[in-house]
């Protein structure tokens, strides 16, 4: 029987994509179920519920030692969680070992064996699992022609280059038609120009494959480019889930709001609601309008107030809605400028402009009006206990300490 993996890819190998019956077969729905991991006294995962629908890319994303790597290793079959449900499919995989699950990985250094050729490195863990030697022969034929390494079949690990050594690593992750596909760190080693073209590349395949996929990383444009939604971790817990966009427009709080992108937060004082629209006084002089979080805040008391440096254009500070900033520095960034401003207040802002051969580079001392080009692209929080770091800025916002 021919499986449909190769019917869509023979189909596929003939035709564009887009004139192919979409024939291959679907992906496997992940869940987590209140998943939790100690090691020692450290606590990796707390309660971590999360599904992954079939066919679905999601990031794990998140400061080093928030436990995403835990977290895929506990898909994996690695680790076994001390509490909690993992399902693959139709199946509760908790006992069932790494070996047995039909997991694909992808490591971060590729893990390939150096003595074996790209054809062998393919084949192991059909071999492994008990695959005839017809039935190898032909799938590994099939996914050196998927990622474009046909012509390199005889050649060992040492004699590719980073990029064909990660299509080599997809190739054997994919060879087994695992019901998932776990990807750590895949791209970290690559320099950045290649990093973005493996990132379309494998997305592409991943998605019109049809597969389930879990990427590790710590890289916020990796996971926004690559994902359809983002898990945000933090201290083994799952702080937002959302697809990138939402994630990006609409932190949950604080913490999601600082890690995903730059950000500049300014502390105010909001001064009522009115059809749907909040009245705030920024630390500094300005005042400005947004539309109304969901989350609770209560008027006459203090707030911070999240603007990303690209919502932010340089004007003359004339009308109460400017905030009125002094520059500090200016660096050009190829198509792009970030400058760096401070406002009467003490805060520190990034303004992110584009740059042009004429446009004229803002000296430090400069006085200059930011304005806010989109006031429903700002984020509104009420204030905590923990610290706020002032994007572009060693100096820290204790907000407590200030609003106290």
């Amino acid at each position: 029987m021919i499986s449909p993996h190769r019917d869509w890819l023979a189909c596929r190998l003939r035709r564009p994509l887009l004139v192919c019956e979409t024939t291959m077969a679907q992906g496997n729905r992940v869940e987590l179920r209140g998943v939790a991991h100690a090691f020692g006294g450290t606590q990796a995962l707390a309660d971590v519920t999360l599904a992954v629908e079939p066919g679905e890319l999601v990031a794990l994303l998140g400061p080093s030692g928030c436990g995403k790597t835990t977290l895929l290793r506990v898909v994996a079959g690695f680790i076994k969680p001390a509490e909690g449900v993992v399902s693959i499919g139709d199946r509760i995989v908790n006992d069932i070992p790494a070996g047995r699950r039909k997991v694909g990985l992808v490591f971060q250094n590729y893990a390939l064996f150096p003595h074996l050729s790209v054809v062998e490195n393919v084949a192991y863990g059909l071999k492994a699992r008990g695959a005839t030697r017809e039935r190898v022969a032909a799938r590994v034929a099939e996914m050196l022609d998927l990622v474009k390494m046909a012509a390199f079949a005889k050649r060992l690990p040492a004699q590719l280059s980073g990029g064909q050594q990660q299509r080599v690593a997809l190739a054997r992750a994919l060879a087994i038609e695992p019901d998932v596909v776990l990807l750590d760190e895949p791209f970290s080693a690559l320099d950045k120009n290649l990093r973005l073209d493996m990132q379309i590349e494998i997305k592409a395949l991943l998605k019109d494959y049809g597969l389930t996929s879990i990427i590790v990383t710590h890289d916020q444009e990796e996971a926004l480019s690559m994902a359809d939604r983002i898990v945000v971790l933090n201290h083994g817990r799952i702080e937002q889930v959302d697809t990138p966009e939402a994630l990006y427009d609409r932190p949950s709080n604080t913490f999601v709001n600082r890690f995903v992108g730059q950000t500049n937060f300014v502390r105010g004082t909001l001064l009522g609601k009115s059809g749907g629209r909040l009245r705030i006084a920024l630390e500094g002089g300005a005042s400005i309008e947004t539309p109304t979080p969901s989350r609770f805040l209560v008027t006459g008391g203090p707030v911070v107030v999240s603007i990303r440096p690209e919502n932010l254009q340089v004007t003359v500070p004339l009308r109460p809605e400017i905030i009125p900033a002094t520059v500090r520095i200016t660096l050009p960034l190829g198509p792009i400028e970030l400058i760096e401003a401070i406002t009467a207040a003490g805060d520190v802002l990034k303004v992110s402009r584009r740059r042009s051969p004429s446009t004229g580079r803002l000296a430090p001392g400069t006085e200059v009006g930011l304005a806010i080009i989109d006031p429903s692209g700002v984020s509104v929080f009420a204030p905590t206990d923990a610290a706020i770091e002032s994007s572009g800025s060693s100096a820290r916002m204790h907000l407590a300490s200030h609003l106290n």
